[in-house]
């Protein structure tokens, strides 16, 4: 088999003293199982190629292959060896139990021994493992223990024991019948006199194994789930970019480059299910392009092009013009533009999502010697090289700095990318200095003091600075809780997710050595920095509104107003209009009416399409921008002595609301009284005024009095003659 790979057996002991537990304690079996789940976790999201399989002993059942003439009893092989997966996880939430039968740990660990053998048979391994977890609370034969020794030793596989209680030397003068060790259950009452037992023969197996340190190899439940209960990391293969390194024209030198931090994305491969059957194929997706009209009408996918928007207009551009639209260079390349000193790249405007580590060719004597000729002069002359980077002939350029970074036993140059022009942002803050708010000399020494003794440094005895926090050990939460709830859905589907865990909660908290030493700081902060409530003053009445009387306004005042809306800073701020826009169509269009730059009918004809299309976003927003545009049409349609154009669109938009179910705008078009323009607004007008006052209240009337028979032919036609 092509790679080396790594084989695990999980042998757990199910039987019957492994459910015995003090009260308020957590049995044997819920710990060792929690060991497993946590274990298999790991692997699943982790996506290693690690095989595993899970061997239960202590069953009231007996499957393995080396059960016959009623030895290897009471010992199942629950999964052979595989890759693990989410099958595995809900296999052992629910089929994982106690049973009442007792198991020979011995017994259980040749059954391991025989599968690890059986199943890894002429494929290639790097590691073969066995993890026993057990209370060792069952007799054994402890004839067999010279030969497995042996076994173990020539076929390379490692053991692991996991178990209720440590097995490190007990004090002087305490025995283990006097011990109390409320953290590891099963030592409460002191161990029987099987455990004493096989706990010796755990010991005298992993010290005869060839290991450094077999006991190392030995973990209490406890410690194991602590180390555990942190999802694996994904485990990333380097992958080299060869590329050139160019200083002008004549000078080259053969580089490979991987990324050292990278924004690591969280692999979600979303896909969509029917929600009954849970089958991806039962889901059936179908796409329509229509035309944004009142029909809808269905376009062919063959007659659509994609479009950029240009201010208020849609320029169209075709594959072949996006294709030519893109910025195009001569491929991959790492071109040092220039040098400068360290001093004048700013931290705060490092940028990019990377940081790319830059190495010599392996095998090239001639790039080693001249970049490392290279980085050490940068270093010396504390310097950088200023660099035009690009991954491959599609992506886009990048202009970045590149370190020196030297190491007892590397040298390379690390890549930051720097920002272009367009990507800095330039903000005015007024000033911190206030004459009004000065701080105290004893004030400032209150906040020295804090930040001192925040200080996430520290020197250690032998003088040298030792972190407090190290964020590049901290796992992200949010993983962590992606994958907590990914294995609650897979295992206890239909059940409310589980808080979260309060390790996790703890590990963006501060060092509790921080918390410690900054109380007294604080305590002196508070004193100097005294809080006073401030009570809102109280706004004064005007006499208008304690006597319920309005207060006549000067004609100064009002002429001041109405100059006041007629001159808009923001008018002139944005230069001359040419179409009627989406944005604000109603000032829109008065500009081109003050404007004359178009015939009054075509301005109009622009604001009534701006008008349909709000109307076909059926939502009260859009209906009361409609409504104000509908006011300015009329409005500048009297200023113009025109009333043909607003009044056949309001007349035509009056008979197409039952079609569009445009009930609810109308509804608002009649609150706010928005009538045909009459003769005696407009002279040129075919309507009357009584004509304009019964447009809107002729709609109302008629579905009132549609239930009713009409009796008198008369005054129906004298109704439809008005209408």
């Amino acid at each position: 088999m092509a790679g080396s790979k790594t084989a695990v057996v999980l042998c757990m002991d199910v039987g019957l003293t492994m459910s015995n537990s003090a009260p308020g304690e957590e049995s044997s079996f819920e710990l060792a199982k929690k060991v497993i789940q946590k274990f298999v976790q790991r692997q699943v999201f982790s996506e290693t190629k690690i095989e595993l399989a899970l061997v239960l002993f202590g069953t009231d059942s007996t499957d393995n292959p080396l059960s016959q003439d009623g030895q290897y009893q009471n010992i199942r092989v629950h999964r052979h060896l595989m890759i693990p997966d989410c099958e595995l996880l809900i296999e052992i939430e629910n089929q994982v139990q106690p049973e009442s039968q007792q198991g020979d740990w011995l017994d259980a660990l040749v059954v391991c021994m025989d599968l690890l053998h059986t199943e890894t048979k002429g494929k290639k391994y790097d590691c073969l493992n066995i993890a026993l977890l057990t209370d060792l609370n069952t007799q054994t034969n402890e004839e067999s223990l010279e030969v497995i020794i042996k076994n173990l030793t020539q076929s390379g596989i490692t053991v692991q024991f996991f178990l209720p209680f440590p097995v490190e030397e007990d004090k002087e003068g305490q025995g283990d019948s006097e011990r109390r060790d409320p953290g590891h259950p099963g030592t409460g009452k002191g161990l029987s006199r099987e455990q004493k037992k096989n706990k010796e023969l755990v010991k005298e197996m992993m010290l005869s194994l060839d290991v450094e340190d077999g006991l190392d190899e030995i973990h209490t439940f406890r410690n194991a789930i602590e180390e555990l209960c942190m999802f694996k990391r994904v485990e990333r293969r380097p992958v080299a970019w060869p590329c050139q390194l160019t200083i002008g024209s004549s000078l080259s030198i053969r580089i490979i480059g991987y990324k050292a931090v990278t924004d690591e994305k969280l692999k979600k491969m979303w896909i969509t299910v029917d929600a009954q059957s849970h089958q991806k194929d039962d889901v059936k997706r179908e796409t329509v392009y229509c035309l944004d009209d009142d029909n809808e009408t269905e376009v062919q996918k063959d007659d659509i092009i994609q479009g950029f928007r240009y201010g208020s207009d849609i320029v169209p551009f075709s594959k072949v013009d996006q294709e030519q639209m893109k910025y195009k260079h001569d491929g991959k390349c790492f071109a040092v533009l220039g040098f400068t000193k360290q001093s004048t790249i700013r931290r705060n405007q490092f940028m990019g999502s990377q940081i790319i580590k830059i190495f010599a060719a392996r095998d090239d004597e001639h790039a080693g010697v001249a970049l490392s000729a290279l980085i050490r002069a940068l270093n010396e002359l504390q310097m950088v090289a200023i660099v035009r980077y690009a991954f491959n002939r599609i992506s886009n350029p990048q202009v970045g700095a590149a370190f020196p970074c030297i190491k007892q036993d590397s040298e390379c140059l690390m890549y930051i990318q720097l920002p272009f022009m367009e990507d800095l942002r330039q903000f005015t803050f007024p000033s911190l200095e206030n004459k009004k708010f000065t701080p105290s000399d004893a004030q400032l020494s209150a906040v020295d003091s804090l930040i001192d003794s925040m200080m996430l440094v520290e020197e250690d005895e032998n003088g040298e600075q030792r972190d407090l926090f190290k964020p590049h050990r901290i796992p992200n939460p949010a993983f962590q809780r992606h994958f907590q709830c990914l294995h609650h859905r897979a295992v206890s589907p239909g059940t409310p997710l589980p808080p979260i865990e309060p390790w996790l909660k703890a590990a963006l908290d501060r060092p509790e050595v921080i918390t410690e030493r900054c109380q007294d700081p604080l305590d002196v902060l508070k004193r100097k920095f005294p809080l006073t409530e401030v009570e809102k003053k109280k706004k004064l009445k005007t006499s208008a509104q304690i006597f319920g009387k309005e207060s006549e306004e000067s004609e100064a005042k009002k002429v001041k107003e109405d100059e006041a809306e007629e001159y808009n800073l923001a008018d002139i701020a944005e230069g001359s209009v040419t179409s009627v826009g989406s944005v604000d169509p109603a000032r829109d269009f008065r500009a081109l009416i003050k404007q004359k730059i178009l015939p009054f009918g075509e301005v109009c004809q622009q604001l009534t399409h701006r008008i349909e299309q709000l109307l076909s976003n059926k939502n009260t927003q859009y209906y009361m921008k409609s409504i104000t545009c509908i006011q300015a049409f009329r409005e500048q349609s009297v200023k113009l002595g025109n009333a043909e154009h607003y009044n056949s669109y309001l007349q035509s938009l009056k008979r197409s609301i039952p079609n569009r179910g445009l009930e609810v705008f109308w509804e608002l078009l009649v609150q706010d009284g928005l009538t045909l323009i009459s003769k005696d607004e407009v002279e040129g007008s075919s309507v009357s005024k009584a004509e304009a006052n019964q447009f809107l209240v002729a709609e109302e009337k008629k579905e009132e009095a549609a239930p009713a028979p009409v009796e008198d032919t008369g005054d129906v036609d004298d109704l439809l003659d008005m209408m």
